[in-house]
């Protein structure tokens, strides 16, 4: 569905597939919609998306998860925003799939988050310039938080946007605990990580 979501839009656009050592049809997947692939050497996010990056020929980069559908306005929405010199990057308002109204109540949070610091994470489907993702130095090797930490960045580095309507990203992941305490467990994650824990940094072989 993600690839359909992309496919759908009448913006011109390249299609690249980071796979992580994946075992189902994702390539094959990926060749039908005439997808760029690259495989990265273990899995990781940080590592799958810097190498989709360094193969992309687009002046703008969208990092989109596989568990999060485009609008088929969305790529229009990138476009636009970007007409501003200003703009460096961004990402979008997201909402999750289901009926959960704590969830939705986590996403207008998040909406408040992301209008107030720049903060986004992987699935609103961050997007930059690709001249400012690599004055940047990409995503750094980071087992998780690694969509945060860049995303801080890049609202350092210039203006940053919130687009809406947003994408839609599955709650497939909240399934086993719930919501709620899916949600506290993250929460303390992060709070972790902005307090300057460096769990998750990945050394330097």
């Amino acid at each position: 569905m993600t690839l359909e979501s992309i496919s759908a839009s009448a913006i011109p656009h390249e299609i690249v597939v980071a796979d992580g050592g994946s075992r189902d049809a994702t390539l094959e997947t990926a060749a039908r919609h005439q997808a760029k692939t690259v495989r990265a050497p273990s899995p990781g996010r940080s590592l799958q998306m810097n190498l989709g990056a360094q193969v992309s020929a687009g002046d703008v980069l969208l990092f989109l998860h596989a568990d999060t559908q485009l609008r088929p306005s969305s790529l229009g929405q990138i476009t636009e925003s970007l007409r501003a010199p200003s703009v460096v990057g961004g990402g979008f308002a997201r909402r999750f799939d289901g009926q959960s109204r704590f969830l939705r109540f986590t996403c207008a949070l998040a909406g408040w988050r992301c209008r107030a610091l720049g903060w986004f994470l992987g699935d609103q489907a961050i997007f930059v310039r690709t001249t400012v993702f690599r004055e940047l130095g990409g995503f750094r090797p980071m087992t998780a938080f690694e969509d945060l930490d860049f995303s801080r960045r890049m609202a350092r580095a210039g203006k940053v946007v919130t687009l809406s309507p947003g994408v839609v990203s599955s709650s497939r992941r909240f399934a086993r605990r719930g919501p709620f305490l899916t949600t506290c467990h993250d929460v303390f994650l992060t709070c972790q990580y902005l307090a300057g824990s460096r769990r998750w940094e990945i050394a330097a072989e």
